[in-house]
């Protein structure tokens, strides 16, 4: 399994909100509400980060997305329905997933530090079960989703 490590990101949260929010992932289904709004594609299309034909495709996809409190499911992709599981919870700490419907395995780790009562850092891993020809392929596009993927989740707002 290759691994891939985003930075550490600081999150103004402690540690145990930000662990309660990603442990039932019922408390992101807010994405959805998000993505809907006009507001987010300005702002998506102001940072310049997503190119112009790929903002519309963002709200398509969200809003299709299900969520449960264990999983998070998008339910028509060209391979059939894809999962992320939560498949255990160490709390504060950690939280893993797995994926499920996808052509490869793969897993995440979502790792929690504080760093004071009110802030903490976050890392996320992503781990995928990759022949030689397709490794050096994803390599890049891999590494550069885990790094998107700690920034968006270091920036959702964790306070209940």
């Amino acid at each position: 399994m290759t691994k891939y490590e985003s930075n550490v990101k600081q999150v103004h949260y402690p540690q145990s909100s930000i662990f309660a929010k990603l442990a039932d992932l019922t408390n992101l289904e807010a994405i959805k509400e998000r993505a809907a709004d006009p507001a987010f594609a300005e702002q998506l299309r102001a940072s310049g980060q997503v190119p112009e034909d790929k903002i519309d495709k963002i709200a398509e996809m969200a809003a299709k997305l299900e969520f449960t409190q264990d999983s998070i499911t998008i339910p028509d992709t060209p391979l059939g329905p894809i999962a992320l599981r939560i498949v255990e919870r160490d709390e504060p700490k950690c939280v893993k997933f797995a994926v499920e419907g996808a052509p490869v395995a793969a897993n995440l780790w979502v790792q929690l530090l504080p760093t004071s009562p009110y802030e903490s850092k976050m890392k996320c891993t992503v781990g995928a079960d990759l022949n030689f020809f397709i490794k050096q392929m994803a390599k890049k596009p891999l590494q550069e989703g885990v790094e998107k993927l700690a920034d968006m989740l270091a920036m959702i707002p964790y306070g209940f």
